[in-house]
């Protein structure tokens, strides 16, 4: 099977991102597995090299990542001009360099000239201060690429979608609509049936308020909106409950019983996914056409530069994304118009002596 094509930002090159990247190729066996294209700068990957002693790598340097070799770490050089490298420091120039390859990425993501994206971190302080208009990656790839995304954080042992992103505490309750509710539960459905092979997930919601607002006397989110949506859904045919009182359903273990979750916010889905997963999660953005993946973990300034950076997550986000790949292929494959596949096999017939044409 031919390999993947997987494009990679750099992110912060002032970050850890550099660092994981070049560690999870240090394996040669990656390359057996995905064609890895890194948009950024192969000075910047150098001076990251030579920082350690033991990070012997060679990288293809290319303008174009239509031209990536396979077996060959390929590098898609971003800008031309040597920048500062301020180890451990967000900068304006590290926002802006990680703006430049994520935009270059994109685009080729968009183009189809990569399979999937997977992303290293970007520090969002750093990006706006470069003019970057996005609170994160996933409100970027969501007005580049169109349709209705979804955060899921992945692991072997859970996995959380988010109702909301990256949004202030204060703005939390205005957010939760019916309708929010409704989206995101259809999203999660579709997305373990098509990119994680699942036949009939099971889905938790958790309430927004302590103790799923107590029947009402605790805020009125979870029973006069979050309940109604999470009936309605069930009405529709999806395997879902809720909402839960956040604390006793991690606590109890109750969330073994679900294939994921659906939490109302950012804190209330990543502590417990972070508490059970880190190092070994993956940031999924769903519901899109294009696949893009990232590590569990952020710029982590404080180690940059210490060869202390742990590249497991980084790795597993470029596994999961070939994965998703695949299975999301097969599936469009599998579900595709039964008229069409006929048609297309018909057609396939013709053209084999050996095989009488369908009539």
């Amino acid at each position: 099977m031919k390999p993947l094509k997987i494009g990679i930002s750099i992110g912060d090159i002032n970050g850890i991102g550099p660092e994981v990247i070049l560690k999870t190729f240090l394996n040669p066996q990656m390359l057996n597995i995905c064609t890895p294209v890194i948009y950024g700068s192969s000075k910047v990957l150098a001076y990251h090299k030579n920082t350690f002693t033991d990070l012997h790598i060679k990288i293809v340097n290319l303008h174009e990542a239509e031209k990536a070799a396979i077996g060959k770490i390929n590098v898609v050089n971003c800008w031309k001009e040597s920048v500062s490298i301020d180890l451990g420091k967000p900068t304006e120039v590290s926002g802006k360099m990680a703006q430049i390859a994520l935009s270059k990425a994109v685009d080729d993501l968009k183009s189809d000239k990569i399979d999937a994206l997977v992303t290293a971190p970007i520090n969002k302080a750093a990006m706006q201060s470069a003019g970057f208009k996005h609170t994160g990656h996933t409100e970027f790839l969501q007005a580049e690429l169109g349709g209705h995304s979804l955060m899921l954080m992945t692991s072997d042992n859970i996995k959380v979608g988010l109702a909301t992103n990256h949004h202030a505490i204060k703005d939390v309750a205005g957010l939760i609509t019916r309708e929010l509710i409704l989206e995101k539960i259809f999203i999660l459905e579709k997305i373990l049936k098509q990119d994680f092979g699942y036949e009939r997930p099971t889905i938790a919601v958790l309430g927004l308020n302590p103790h799923a607002g107590d029947d009402g006397t605790i805020g009125a989110e979870d029973k006069k909106i979050i309940r109604p949506a999470v009936e309605a859904a069930k009405k529709k045919g999806v395997l879902v409950n809720g909402p839960f009182p956040a604390d006793g359903f991690f606590g109890s273990g109750e969330y073994r019983k679900y294939d994921v979750v659906l939490a109302m916010y950012h804190d209330q889905g990543l502590i417990p996914f972070k508490l059970l997963s880190f190092g070994e999660g993956v940031n999924f953005t769903g519901g899109l056409e294009q696949v893009r993946t990232s590590p569990d973990h952020g710029t982590a300034y404080e180690i940059a530069g210490k060869n202390l950076a742990n590249p497991a997550s980084f790795r597993k986000a470029i596994y999961s994304a070939i994965d998703i790949v695949r299975i999301r292929r097969r599936y469009l494959e599998d579900h595709a118009n039964p008229i069409v596949k006929r048609t297309s096999k018909m057609k396939e017939f013709s053209h084999d002596d050996d095989v009488p044409t369908e009539k």
